[in-house]
């Protein structure tokens, strides 16, 4: 959990840093960055939900 937990904060850290990049250099590739960043960890973390639900339901079984 700790590794997960400090994952989530690199990433926040990574998707502030280009977009406050896109705003000081106008790039749009820093939004396009910041853009795959966060939903890459949407993804991930919805896996993961899902990984932490599914182990709800099968483990009583078992």
């Amino acid at each position: 959990m700790l590794l997960l937990r400090i994952l989530a904060v690199l990433v926040g850290i990574g998707i502030g840093a280009s977009v406050f990049a896109y705003f000081f250099t106008r790039e749009p590739r820093y939004l396009a960055l910041a853009w795959k960043l966060f939903r890459w960890a949407i993804i991930m973390a919805l896996v993961f939900f899902a990984l932490l639900i599914l182990e709800r339901v099968l483990v009583p079984f078992v």
